[in-house]
C-alpha cells in the first residue's frame, strides 16, 4: 500500500482530504498528524474512518522534530495542512503563526530531506498575494501578505520552494482561494453568518460589506489536492498553483443571500470595524490547474452555499461544540470534550498508531 502523510488532518480542509483519500483510494493508508488546537476537530472524520485498518492517527505537534521525521520516514509522500490561519487571531497573537506555519514546516522539510519521498504537497495560500492587483489573479501576481497570517504562509510557501531549489525536494505548491463547506470552524465568515442567523443574532460584517473574495466549495480543493498528488512530477515540481474559480463574490451580498435562504430577513447585519490588513479583493484564474492537473472548479457559488447552510443547519450539536473566540453565543466545551468523537473509535485508531511505532 502506498503511505500518505497528512498533517492538520482534523482541520477544515484537511479532513476533506482525509475523507476523500479514504473513499477514493482503497490501496492507501494514511497517516495523520494533528495537533487538535481549537480549529482541529476529531469529529470532523466520521466513525468509520477511525475504524479503518488503513487510517492511523497521531495527536502531535508538526514543529516535534523527532515524532514528524520518524512519520515521515514511513511515508511514500506528505500532504501538509497544517497551519494557523484565522486572520484575526495573527494580529492579537504572532507568534503562534510564525511558529507553526513557518517553522513547523521547515521541520517537515527537513524531515523529507533525511528521508526522501516521492511527493511533497504544501498548501498555501492566496492570501499571500495581498488585493488584487490584476484581474484574474495568476500565480505570478506579486506576493503582498497585509497580515500577520499572510506573511507566515508566504514564508513557509517561500521556504518549500527554496528547498526545491537548493535540495530537490519534489514539493508543488497549492494556493486555495477562500474554501466553504461543511465542517469550517464557526470564526468564518460564511459559517459564522450561517450560526448566528440560525440564532437570530446580528450577523458581523467588516466594514461596509464590499470586501470580495473567490470562493472555492471545498470537495472541489481537495479533489485539486488530490490531482496534485498524482500528477506528472516533471511538469509539477516546483510550480505554484492557484485553486480558484474566476468569481468573487462579496461579503456583504453573502450576508443577505444567507439571511434570504434562512428566510430570516428581520435579522440585522452589524457593520463592525474593518480588520487590520484587510484584503479588499481576491479573484484567482485556474488556467495552471487546468493545464498541469487537469483540475476546473465544479461547484457553483450559490450551489455550493445552499449545501453548506442545509449542512450547518443539520448539524447544529458539531458546530456548538465548536470554540467561538470573538465573542458569539457559542458554547465552549472543556478540552477533553471538544476532542471527543467516539472514545472507542478514537483509541483503536491510537493503538494501531502506537503498534507502528
Amino acid at each position: 500500500m502506498r503511505r500518505i502523510l497528512v498533517t492538520g488532518g482534523v482541520g477544515f480542509i484537511g479532513s476533506g482530504f482525509v475523507r476523500r483519500l479514504m473513499r477514493a483510494q482503497p490501496d492507501t493508508e494514511l497517516y495523520v498528524v494533528d495537533a487538535v488546537t481549537y480549529a482541529g476537530n476529531c469529529s470532523n472524520l466520521p466513525e468509520a474512518v477511525w475504524n479503518d485498518p488503513r487510517f492511523f492517527f497521531w495527536k502531535a505537534d508538526i514543529r516535534d522534530r523527532e515524532v514528524i521525521t520518524r512519520l515521515v520516514s514511513r511515508v511514500d509522500a506528505v500532504v501538509h495542512f497544517a497551519a494557523e490561519t484565522h486572520v484575526d487571531n495573527s494580529i492579537y497573537n504572532t507568534d503562534d503563526f510564525i511558529d507553526t506555519d513557518v517553522k513547523g514546516t521547515q521541520v517537515l522539510l527537513d524531515a523529507v530531506r533525511a528521508h526522501p519521498v516521492e511527493r511533497f504537497i504544501h498548501i498555501s495560500t492566496s492570501e499571500v498575494y495581498g488585493t488584487a492587483l490584476a484581474e484574474p489573479m495568476t500565480e505570478e501576481h506579486p506576493l503582498n501578505p497585509r497580515s500577520p497570517y499572510a506573511s507566515a504562509k508566504c514564508g513557509a510557501d517561500r521556504l518549500v520552494y527554496s528547498y526545491v531549489i537548493t535540495f530537490d525536494i519534489p514539493a508543488v505548491i497549492i494556493r486555495p482561494f477562500n474554501n466553504y463547506g461543511p465542517y469550517q470552524h464557526v470564526e468564518k465568515v460564511i459559517p459564522c453568518f450561517v450560526t448566528h442567523a440560525l440564532h437570530d443574532r446580528p450577523l458581523p460584517m467588516h466594514g461596509d460589506g464590499s470586501s470580495s473574495r473567490d470562493w472555492v466549495y471545498v470537495d472541489d480543493c481537495c479533489e485539486g489536492v488530490e490531482r496534485a498528488l498524482t500528477a506528472d512530477l516533471k511538469a509539477v515540481q516546483g510550480e505554484v498553483i492557484n485553486l480558484g474559480t474566476g468569481v468573487d463574490t462579496a461579503i456583504g451580498t453573502i450576508g443577505a443571500e444567507i439571511l434570504q435562504r434562512l428566510n430570516k430577513p428581520y435579522v440585522p447585519i452589524r457593520k463592525v470595524p474593518d480588520r487590520r490588513g484587510q484584503v479588499f479583493r481576491h479573484i484567482g484564474s485556474w488556467a495552471k490547474a487546468k493545464a498541469l492537473l487537469g483540475w476546473q472548479p465544479r461547484t457553483p457559488f450559490l450551489q455550493g452555499l445552499q449545501q453548506t447552510i442545509d449542512w450547518y443547519v443539520e448539524h447544529e450539536t458539531w458546530w456548538q461544540h465548536n470554540t467561538h473566540k470573538h465573542g458569539g453565543p457559542w458554547h465552549i466545551p472543556d478540552q477533553a470534550a471538544a476532542e471527543k468523537l467516539s472514545s472507542s473509535s478514537v483509541q483503536a485508531a491510537m493503538v494501531r498508531s502506537s503498534a507502528t511505532r
